[in-house]
């Protein structure tokens, strides 16, 4: 560096060493710069210091829950919640009825119909055949689809039906949806099912698709139908409480109810004389049982013998599901009485005993 015209040789050398000065000092910290940015990454990429990325995550808002998943029905349709809450299926020993019943049913349930506390239970959850009681849907949807006078025709399908029927049904002649209904609820015709499957839906697999809309509607998630009738089992299945819940349903029906707590029924009927008379197979009214108000029987080799009893007394209504029992009347009425005397504490009513297999 060489000297100015205006400075002395001692101020040049003093300029001269301030200057080297500073080239020092910018180095020092320039290291010192590097050094320390060269630490602050290494800290971050350790995953111990909050970094570029982890402040940018630390600050976003955590991601939403993703929302729980609706419980399917047996076809695989969204279940809602039942149509009447059962209180009490935790098992057996919180039962406020302590019964073990001779030849015991594969499952079986006494619940009080109103408020659906269970009182009693036999495996109420297993999905069982239920043959006819399977008839309680098509009821269901009949009365909620068409008023009692509605004309039904009498197909070749309805008239060539398996099992038990009317049995008088016309063919080719239009019947009152109310007669088919009683047609299908006291003999358990699987003719009337037939037929009223075929007025609602217009063919069986339309209606049976709709029976299986309606048990998922009410939130039964043991059940699937295959027929109107179920005469035949195979993927027809329910279970004591979906049918404790579809009991309920039914009987708030009136036009339901109505006929499921008759015995014998006159019915004008476009056959010869003009009347047809039906009588209904539940036990229950067959010998008399004080009270009952219904429901339904039913019966084939693989689902063997089921009933749907129900009673009332004093304001108290209880009902009684038992699934292949040898003896299901019996039963029912057993389980009803000591729901009715030991936890309603109701006086005794006098009744006939039912004979030995009822």
């Amino acid at each position: 560096m060489s000297s100015g015209p205006f400075l002395t040789p001692g101020q040049a050398a003093r300029r001269r060493a301030a200057a080297v000065r500073r080239r020092r000092r910018r180095l020092a910290a320039g290291v010192t710069a590097l050094v320390l940015l060269i630490a602050g990454a290494v800290y971050a990429l350790s995953g111990k210091g909050p970094g570029p990325d982890r402040a940018r995550s630390a600050a976003a808002p955590a991601p939403a829950a993703a929302p729980a998943r609706r419980p399917l029905s047996q076809t695989g349709l969204p279940l809602a919640a039942p149509a009447l809450k059962l209180t009490g299926l935790t098992g057996a020993s919180s039962d406020p009825i302590r019964l073990t019943l001779h030849h015991p049913p594969a499952a079986g349930l006494l619940f009080n119909v109103t408020t659906g506390q269970v009182l009693w239970q036999l495996r109420p959850e297993r999905r069982l055949r239920i043959a006819s009681l399977t008839k309680l849907m098509t009821a269901l949807i009949a009365v909620e689809s068409s008023p009692p006078r509605a004309p039904v025709l009498v197909t070749r399908q309805a008239v060539d039906a398996n099992g038990s029927k009317v049995g008088e049904l016309p063919l080719g002649r239009r019947v009152a949806m109310e007669s088919m209904l009683y047609g299908l609820l006291l003999p358990s015709g699987n003719d009337a099912a037939i037929a009223i499957a075929q007025h609602v839906s217009g063919t069986v697999p339309a209606f049976v698709q709709r029976m299986n809309r309606e048990a998922a509607r009410l939130g039964l998630g043991c059940t699937r139908f295959s027929s109107p009738s179920g005469y035949y089992n195979h993927g027809n299945y329910s279970c004591a409480a979906d049918l404790a819940v579809l009991a309920h349903v039914d009987l708030a029906q009136p036009r339901i109810a109505r006929i499921t707590s008759t015995y014998q029924a006159i019915l004008p009927f476009p056959i010869k004389g003009g009347r047809l008379y039906l009588y209904n197979n539940n036990p229950l009214l067959i010998y008399g049982y004080p009270g009952t108000t219904g429901l339904k029987t039913g019966y084939t080799i693989e689902a063997g013998r089921c009933l749907i009893g129900t009673a009332e007394r004093d304001g108290v209504r209880l009902g009684a599901v038992i699934l292949n029992s040898t003896e299901p009347g019996n039963q029912v009425r057993r389980l009803l009485d000591r729901g009715f005397r030991d936890v309603y504490h109701l006086p005794a009513v006098p009744e006939q005993p039912f004979p030995p297999g009822a």
